[in-house]
């Protein structure tokens, strides 16, 4: 097993894959302290002040001189990062997509021409008044019908809003619960609101768009006598329908897949993100479709976005993405780049730039296609861009309302999260994936151990397509389903 890592050869620092004892030889140089795993150390003398270099690109500068085989980390280094900035579009030669292996899925056609990969029933509160309600809802017809033979299950999406929001949230609030109404991966919903709420029950509807009005009951609570029971009388006649729905064969073509990361280390950069990017240009070749989210975990890394969108329209999207969210935290007078998390750098990411450079690694060497802003719905194959926040729960939702069949999530310090879409829990370490087999679905730490990338994207591919045909993920195994919607204004 490799011991350490130089990522590429401009590089000034070392990364640890192991713990390493000060003493030790490393890269060709004489460790002068302990290194952590997943910690940077000098390759060379760094000056105070001057550039330090990771991923080949600029991670940051140092605040101190720094001697051969030094620790740098926040001690001894910070961001170069700083407000908004112009761009400009330096379009990349894209290298033409290989020939791939296509495989087949099994999937539920629904009537719109849509695809899913599960056959669920929801119910859905239009306000967060009702979310005792909704889960009493579906305990009672969990309690009564047993195991539901033909679905994959029942749930509700409980949240806190719907009520008291004005503008800007109000309208996303109605949005991402519109757009979770309408996703593939639910047979049949229930839409349950209380009847005061400004996220009204008519104006819901009116403005929901083409939908199945035999897979869509509403109910709201006010007008009738027993909400439960009433309840339970709507989710059966959706059962009915929903419960004869039988999967079809499709070509892999068919899957939108979020791209998430979570809780990273100074291995996500080498391990697993690099992984979901050669899924993510594995899906793009096939002719299927990808998402990249977390766009503040794009700064520092956004010009090597910009210069693989595929024309100069898509570029000064890109453009409108990054600055726009810089501009949503100036807004709020934050620091643009107070970022990364402590559990970020207890693992060994030191700024912003060393995070995003790692981050920006699900996204692969594809072009960009597409980017989406609130209210967008994924329409071009390939790898798209998605507006939102790096918050895991959000991120997610906004992945799965976008239309997303599931996410890939890499983890380096773990989580036991997941969203209404099977969320695919993959490890950056494999201390990790031992410690928590109730947290991850794929190691991808064995990679600093000797397996190749080719392998293990085999490994990948494999799992992703016994998950679209009924595999259960670790986060649906133990019922770890959750939503956050994206809140930037006023409470009344």
């Amino acid at each position: 097993m490799k011991k350490t890592i130089v990522i590429s050869p401009s590089d000034s620092v070392g990364v640890a894959l192991t713990a390493l004892k000060k003493g030790e030889t490393a890269e060709g140089v004489t460790l002068a302290e302990d290194i952590v795993k997943g910690h940077k150390f000098a390759l060379r003398p760094i000056k105070n002040g001057e550039k330090i270099i990771k991923y080949g690109e600029v991670i940051g500068h140092a605040t101190a001189d720094i001697a051969p085989g030094e620790h740098i980390h926040s001690h001894n280094m910070a961001t170069c990062l700083d407000g908004t900035l112009e761009y400009s579009y330096n379009k990349k030669d894209i290298a033409p997509s290989p020939e791939v292996k296509h495989r087949t899925v099994n999937v539920y056609e629904r009537k719109n021409g849509e695809v899913g990969i599960r056959n669920e029933l929801w119910v859905i509160p239009t306000v967060g008044c009702v979310n005792a309600q909704a889960r009493a809802i579906v305990e009672a017809f969990t309690r009564k019908h047993g195991e539901l033979p033909g679905i994959d299950g029942c749930f509700t999406y409980t949240h806190p809003y719907g009520c008291s929001q004005i503008g800007d949230d109000h309208e996303r609030t109605k949005l991402l619960l519109q757009r979770m109404v309408k996703h593939p991966n639910c047979g049949g919903v229930l839409v349950l609101g209380l009847g005061c709420e400004n996220n009204r029950m008519d104006v819901f509807r009116e403005t929901l768009g083409d939908y199945d009005a035999e897979r869509t009951g509403f109910l709201v609570a006010q007008e009738v006598g027993d909400e439960i029971a009433e309840g339970v009388k709507l989710l059966e006649k959706l059962y009915e329908k929903a419960k004869n729905d039988k999967r079809v064969p499709k070509d892999i073509s068919c899957l939108k897949v979020g791209l998430k990361c979570g809780g990273s280390d100074g291995l996500s950069g080498i391990t697993a993100n690099p992984l979901v990017g050669r899924f993510s240009d594995y899906i793009a070749a096939a002719g299927g479709t990808t998402v990249l989210t977390e766009v503040p975990e794009m700064f520092g890394a956004e010009q090597l976005l910009m210069d693989r969108a595929k024309d100069e329209e898509t570029f000064g999207k890109i453009v409108k993405l990054v600055n726009g969210f810089k501009e949503y935290y100036q807004k709020h007078d934050q620091p643009v780049y107070e970022n990364p998390s402590p559990g970020n750098k207890a693992g060994g990411i030191t700024t912003l730039e060393d995070k995003s450079l790692g981050c920006t690694q699900k996204s692969g060497s594809g072009a960009v296609c597409d980017v989406l802003f609130d209210g967008d719905m994924l329409s071009a194959h390939g790898l798209n861009l998605l507006n939102g926040p790096g918050n895991d729960m959000v991120a997610v939702t906004n992945l799965g309302c976008a239309g997303c069949h599931l996410v890939l999530f890499t983890t380096g310090r773990g989580t036991p999260f997941g969203g209404f879409v099977p969320t695919v829990k993959i490890s950056t370490n494999s201390d990790l994936a031992g410690r928590k087999p109730n947290w991850i679905d794929l190691d991808a730490g064995s990679i600093v151990a000797g397996d190749t990338f080719d392998s293990k994207l085999e490994q990948l591919i494999d799992l992703v397509v016994s998950v679209v045909n009924g595999q259960q993920t670790v986060n649906e195994r133990y019922n770890s389903r959750d939503i956050a919607l994206f809140k930037t204004g006023v409470t009344l």
